[in-house]
């Protein structure tokens, strides 16, 4: 596999877990010395920090494990990153993604099952996110890891405590 596919893999990697609210595997995707921060626009190319910035894996798991509502019966969200840019220099790497987040919340079927002439999914999806991800990376024996990682909010986020 190619490094920009590589890099491209980890970063298909880090929403899945984020949709599957799987702290583990997100942070098995960081370097021992990551930071991470989450901003929220400000002006039209501007940007301003929210909360404390995440610092190490475990910091990413417990974000994950503590910060991140459980999905309900019939729920999930799907993140969908578009337009990579991908650059490397030997064994560093950078890549920018836009980002759309779904919520998808599924209709609970009738206990009498679903009245006549009901066809498709049943449910509703609606964007509910959308922004930047500005993500440098760092090959540790021979993987791609995340070592900073940016996540630039189109819209205002609220974070206990900040």
């Amino acid at each position: 596999m190619s490094d920009e596919r590589s890099i491209e893999d980890v970063l298909a990697r880090y929403v899945r877990a984020t949709d599957r609210r799987d702290g583990a595997a997100q942070a098995a995707l960081f370097t021992d010395d990551s930071t991470t921060q989450i901003y929220t626009r400000t002006g039209p190319a501007a940007w301003e920090p929210v909360g404390d910035p995440l610092l190490g894996p475990a910091a990413v798991r417990y974000a994950v494990d503590t910060f991140m509502s459980p999905h309900p019966p019939l729920g999930s969200s799907h993140h969908v990153t578009a337009n990579h840019l991908v650059d490397t220099t030997g064994d560093t790497a950078h890549i920018s993604a836009q980002f759309v987040v779904f919520e998808v919340r599924g209709a609970e079927r009738p206990a009498t099952g679903w009245p006549a002439g009901t066809l498709g999914a049943q449910g509703t999806v609606r964007p509910v996110e959308s922004g930047y991800y500005e993500t440098d990376l760092r090959r540790v024996d021979g993987a791609w890891k995340i070592f900073r990682h940016e996540v630039r909010m189109d819209l205002p986020m609220a974070l206990p405590g900040a």
